[in-house]
């Protein structure tokens, strides 16, 4: 399966037919524990919390995916997070790019700070983070790229060319552009994290994250956290991730193609201030998304003009695009970061970093997009 492309391994690698009954459809194996046929003796499975046979599978898919030798899933993004952070030793320096996802900050900012050491920088400015790297010397370095939610985008090789100088790990959360579109241990990154309630599920109906990567070491410590923690994914959630996986490099492709059509409607829409998205010529760093990545994934940013009053009635007449936080669905959803996905953040700092009031973020599902555009003008409409 290694040679073949991606849309061939989404669909077969861990989706292969059931050995025992040749069901097409692998069954979940929906059980807490695993009969031995003596102490110690098992069939490689003893206890769910620890494997379980349909998790394995989707671990196998996404390692693929990927490009990884290895792959745990959890509970959560936030709980694959916490459980890199319980693998530091205590005290360790960490630097984290200064614009990412809400739940990390606080988990940064709020859980961990008595544990760890941890510096919020600017990632995309190269000479910034390299006096940071040697005056620091960290053990590890945070990336989101495209970040959450102002999509900026970092250079993931030049960053890991920086770090394997101090001997840091590089973590890139890859949730936005999904192994579909980008590939950060191809690039030198060490562990790619991603919340696969977003994309890689992409129905709205599972909450789940994942870490990949090539180390045997990383898998030791990694799994003997989680096994002793215990932030597990179940099997009914595994099976429900299979299942939506597969249809992972379709979806994509129908969000970037949505996508790339209303961002472009939006950069000429009179009441838009401005509109961040990579795979317009306009975003700063539109040379490196080529570069890097494969595509320019669902998620939009833009700034209407105005500010909070005039958010909240364009949030409120949307009718296509749900108001919800999350994102990745097949189902658009649009987010006011500031009240809602980033409100854990403060204010200054958010606003330091440009998330302001009329700061609006799209999720661009696969539904005809002239519906969508047609949404998104009857809500400048009220504005």
């Amino acid at each position: 399966m290694k040679d073949m492309k991606f849309e061939t391994k989404v669909i077969h690698v861990g989706g292969e037919p059931d050995p025992v009954t040749g069901a097409i459809m692998p069954p979940i194996y929906q059980t807490s524990t695993n009969v031995q046929s003596s102490p110690g003796e098992h069939k490689g499975y003893e206890y769910t919390r620890s494997h379980n046979p349909t998790r394995t599978r989707l671990q196998e898919c996404l390692a693929s995916l990927e490009n990884a030798k290895h792959c745990l899933v959890t509970a959560s993004g936030l709980s694959a997070s916490s459980l890199i952070m319980h693998m530091l030793p205590k005290g360790s320096k960490i630097l984290c790019g200064d614009d990412v996802y809400g739940g990390t900050y606080r988990l940064f900012s709020k859980v961990f700070p008595e544990i760890h050491d941890y510096k919020f920088v600017p990632t995309t400015d190269l000479k910034q983070l390299e006096k940071e790297i040697e005056t620091t010397k960290p053990a590890m370095i945070w990336l989101e790229t495209p970040t959450n939610p102002l999509l900026k985008i970092s250079d993931v090789a030049a960053i890991c060319t920086m770090a394997k100088k101090v001997k840091a790990l590089v973590v890139v959360d890859n949730t936005f552009m999904s192994p579909y579109f980008q590939n950060p241990l191809d690039q030198g990154a060490d562990i790619v994290l991603h919340s696969m309630t977003k994309f890689i599920n992409g129905h709205s109906d599972v909450v789940g994250g994942a870490m990949m990567f090539n180390s045997d070491e990383l898998l030791e410590k990694l799994f003997y956290l989680q096994n002793a923690i215990g932030p597990c994914q179940s099997p009914f959630d595994s099976w429900l991730v299979l299942r939506g996986i597969k249809t992972l490099a379709v979806r994509m492709k129908a969000h970037e193609q949505n996508a790339m059509r209303i961002a472009t409607y939006l950069e000429k829409h009179p009441k838009v201030e401005k509109v961040v998205y990579p795979g317009l010529k306009s975003h700063p760093q539109f040379e490196l998304a080529k570069k890097q990545m494969k595509g320019s994934g669902g998620m939009i940013t833009f700034f209407l003009k105005g500010g909070i009053d005039e958010s909240r009635r364009f949030l409120e007449t949307v009718k296509l695009f749900a108001l919800a936080e999350s994102l990745g669905g097949v189902e658009s959803l649009v987010d006011h970061p500031a009240i809602m996905t980033h409100a854990s953040i403060p204010q200054k700092v958010r606003e330091d970093l440009g998330i302001f009031d009329n700061l609006i973020r799209l999720s661009v599902g696969i539904e005809d997009c002239d519906d969508l555009i047609a949404d998104l003008e009857e809500a400048f409409s009220e504005v």
